[in-house]
This record gives C-alpha cells, sequence and structure tokens, in this order.
C-alpha cells in the first residue's frame, strides 16, 4: 500500500522503466532517438510537436472491483481498508515519418508484454510503497469509437495508441482509527450490602458461638 503519491509513481516508473531500457539497437537495425514522457492532459493540448516520443497520459482512474468492498479483519489491527484503483493509461507514439513512428511503438508494445509487473523494486520511492507490493499492466481493449472519443476531448489530432491498464493500486488511509475490537464483558449480580452491615454481621457471628465450639 502506499500515498497519495502512488498515482504519480506508477505512471513515473512505468516511463522510466522504458526510458532506461530503450535500445540503440534492436532487430538488427539502428532504432531513432525516442524520448519517453509522462504527460498531462494540457501538455498534450500545448507543445508537443513531432519530436520522436512516446506519450504516456492518464485518461481515466476507477476503483478496482475485487477490492470495492474490501474490509479489515475485524480482529486485525487495520481499522480501515485502502482505497484500490486501476489506472488507465494512453501509450502513443510521435513522429514526423512512419518509421520513426513504428519501431519505438513495437518496441515498447513488447517491453510492456514482456515485463508486465511493477514491483517495490522498480516503483519510484516517494509513494512510500510496501516491501510486498506488486502492480499489473495489462492491454486494455478499447473499442475504435472509445478511442475516437478519447481523442476528440483532447486538443492535437489523433495518434498511435494503445491502452494499458495498472491494476490494484492501494492507497492508504492517512491515519489509523484509534478505535480497537470491541470485547464482551460479563457482569454479576446480587444484593448489594453496606459497609458497615456487612462488619457488623461477621462480629456478631463470631461472638455468637462460645468458645470450645458448643452453643
Amino acid at each position: 500500500m502506499a500515498n497519495i503519491q502512488a498515482i504519480h509513481s506508477v505512471g513515473h516508473s512505468i516511463v522510466t522503466y522504458l526510458r532506461n531500457t530503450y535500445p540503440a539497437n534492436s532487430g538488427g537495425a539502428a532504432m531513432p532517438e525516442c524520448d519517453v514522457a509522462l504527460v498531462s492532459s494540457g501538455e498534450l493540448a500545448g507543445t508537443l510537436d513531432d519530436a520522436t516520443r512516446l506519450t504516456l497520459y492518464l485518461y481515466r482512474v476507477t476503483v478496482n472491483e475485487h477490492l470495492r468492498q474490501h474490509r479489515p479483519d475485524r480482529m486485525s489491527g487495520e481499522q480501515q481498508a485502502p482505497l484500490g484503483l486501476d489506472l488507465h493509461f494512453l501509450l502513443s507514439a510521435w513522429a514526423d515519418n512512419a518509421q520513426d513512428e513504428l519501431l519505438p511503438f513495437a518496441w515498447a508494445m513488447r517491453q510492456l508484454y514482456e515485463h508486465p509487473i511493477l514491483d517495490a523494486s522498480a516503483l519510484s520511492p516517494e509513494a512510500g510503497w510496501g516491501p510486498d507490493e506488486v502492480i499489473q499492466i495489462i492491454p486494455s481493449e478499447l473499442s475504435t469509437e472509445d478511442m475516437m472519443r478519447i481523442w476528440d476531448a483532447l486538443e492535437p489530432a489523433y495518434r498511435l495508441s494503445v491502452s494499458y491498464i495498472a491494476r490494484r493500486v492501494r492507497l492508504d488511509p492517512d491515519r489509523i482509527l484509534d478505535a480497537g475490537p470491541v470485547v464482551a464483558t460479563r457482569f454479576g449480580y446480587g444484593t448489594a450490602v453496606q459497609a458497615g452491615n456487612a462488619s457488623g454481621s461477621a462480629s456478631a457471628g463470631a461472638s455468637g458461638t462460645p468458645e470450645g465450639g458448643a452453643p
């Protein structure tokens, strides 16, 4: 589980992985110089030019259906369940010619196919990921209509794109509630006796029996 920087951390980690593994040659051919960047909606609508690059854009966030109803164990120390999210990314290619557009795009798709897991060692540390944290990156099937709707809402013209989902990103609550599990209490029932009466009864009982045990 992680803090609220987890959403940005996932996108940044994917971009860093692709950038660090981008080869100079692949398949016996030289690869074009290509930048990889995580971009916002404003950056897509702004100054992006036709320089050869791959962009990763988060276009949708949904609550994970399997974590939606998760509740902590009543007897555990966890008092509030984390918020489970799925992150929907669009990977797009930008270039001024077909070869420079298609080679990096095909390479990136193959990389994410062969390495679909981000573990704690691959995730950027600012989100405070747990040592057993794993984020799965899977292709998302978007219809042509859905893809066109996304690009119609953006300023630039359509670019060759493929969508992915980063699954089960869990955000910790800011604080753990202080209330612990309720413990049952057993109460006894009886007749209350005042302290003075109780001591007097004990004295009378002791003096009413002669020494030696005879009445």
